[in-house]
C-alpha cells in the first residue's frame, strides 16, 4: 500500500549558486558526509548536490509534513546501492514520522527516482508499505 508520494523540480543554477555563495554553510546544513563525498567527486557537483535537495524535499512531503514539525535536512540522505539506484535514509525525526505513518504488521519501503536535464533536476519519492513476512493478509 502506498504511504505518501513526493515530488519536487529544482534549479541546478540556483543550487549552484547558492553553493558559490555560501560553500560548506551550506553543504553541512543541508547534506551529509556521504552526500558531500558523492556530489564533490562528480563532475556535475551543482546537479548531484541539486538533485539530492530535490529528493529531501520529495522525501519531506510523501512523509506528509514538507519541511516543517521538526524535521531536518540531514534527517533525509540519498544514498546509491552498488548499481547505483538511489535510495532514501532516514534518521531523527523523519523515521519517527515514518514509523507513525506504518501499519502494524508491515515494513516502510521508501523508493526514489531522481533525473536531471539542465537547469532542471527532479526527485520522486513514493514510501511503500510491505506486509512483514510471515504476516497474514485479509484479502477483500
Amino acid at each position: 500500500m502506498i504511504l505518501g508520494i513526493g515530488t519536487d523540480l529544482a534549479n541546478i543554477d540556483r543550487i549552484a549558486g547558492t553553493l558559490e555563495r555560501f560553500g560548506d554553510r551550506f553543504r553541512n546544513r543541508v547534506f551529509t558526509e556521504t552526500e558531500q563525498r558523492k556530489a564533490d567527486r562528480r563532475a556535475d557537483t551543482a546537479g548531484t548536490y541539486a538533485k539530492r535537495w530535490a529528493a529531501k524535499e520529495a522525501c519531506s512531503k510523501a512523509l506528509g509534513t514538507g519541511l516543517r514539525m521538526g524535521i531536518a535536512w540531514r534527517d533525509m540522505a540519498v544514498h546509491n546501492i552498488d548499481t547505483g539506484q538511489p535510495m532514501m535514509v532516514v534518521t531523527g525525526w523523519a523515521i519517527e514520522r515514518l514509523a507513525g505513518m506504518t501499519p502494524p504488521g508491515h515494513e516502510a519501503v521508501i523508493h526514489v527516482s531522481l533525473t536531471d536535464d539542465h537547469p532542471w533536476a527532479q526527485a520522486f519519492v513514493v514510501i511503500e508499505a510491505r506486509p512483514l513476512a510471515g504476516t497474514a493478509q485479509a484479502v477483500t
